[in-house]
């Protein structure tokens, strides 16, 4: 996954965001998921730290308000922030593309996801056909007990949870973005490494069976 913020470009933006109005920890790292589509959402491991050395650089205070710390500019760090206006505006320029490859990847994994199901499909449908044009030997009458008759149902069954699953997490995907809503990266990634992990399990338990 590309990189976002290049080394030393995060410091110089979460300064810009102050520079705009004090705001506390939580505050921050929702305007940066905001402001990259959700593709972007920094854990506090990696936001505090960044405000503690700009505190120790004399760039920000902090201010204790009930139960939240609020961070705000000083003179120093609009400063330093209007000194380097150019070198803002080259964050801004390559963070929206960095949040435009981020997207394109984001969309390829989709796409090869559902091209996988389509194939798993496919394959499955092509073994049922298959099955159903050979056919019982002459004078065979299945059981319900039979061993095919339970592989045929059984493959049905599989189909249908693959359809359903497949129809589920389209319409939640299309029903979350059209209320506005971000799709992070790494919910794609944890989506992608569960289907492997699901599709590597079922391949053991075909073997073993």
């Amino acid at each position: 996954m590309a990189p976002v913020f290049s080394h030393g470009d995060l410091r110089l933006y979460l300064l810009s965001l102050l520079d705009e109005s004090p705001r506390h920890g939580y505050d921050l790292i929702q305007a940066l998921s905001d402001r990259t589509g959700g593709t972007y959402t920094p854990s506090a491991g990696t936001i505090y730290p960044r405000l503690a050395k700009l505190e120790e650089e004399g760039l920000v205070t902090k201010t204790i308000d009930g139960r939240k710390t609020v961070y705000a500019i000083t003179d120093v760090g609009r400063a330093e922030v209007a000194a380097r206006a150019h070198e803002l505006e080259g964050i801004e320029s390559g963070l929206a593309d960095s949040v435009r490859l981020i997207a394109e990847e984001v969309r390829g994994s989709v796409r090869e996801a559902m091209k996988s199901l389509k194939a798993d499909l496919a394959a499955a449908a092509q073994a049922d056909r298959t099955a159903a044009q050979e056919g019982p030997p002459a004078g065979y009458a299945p059981r319900e007990d039979d061993p095919r008759v339970i592989a045929r149902e059984q493959m049905r069954r599989a189909e249908a949870l693959l359809a359903d699953f497949r129809a589920g997490v389209r319409t939640d995907l299309r029903t979350h973005v059209a209320r506005g809503g971000a799709v992070a990266a790494s919910i794609v990634d944890d989506l992608g490494r569960a289907l492997d992990d699901a599709a590597q399990a079922f391949r053991r338990s075909l073997g073993g069976s």
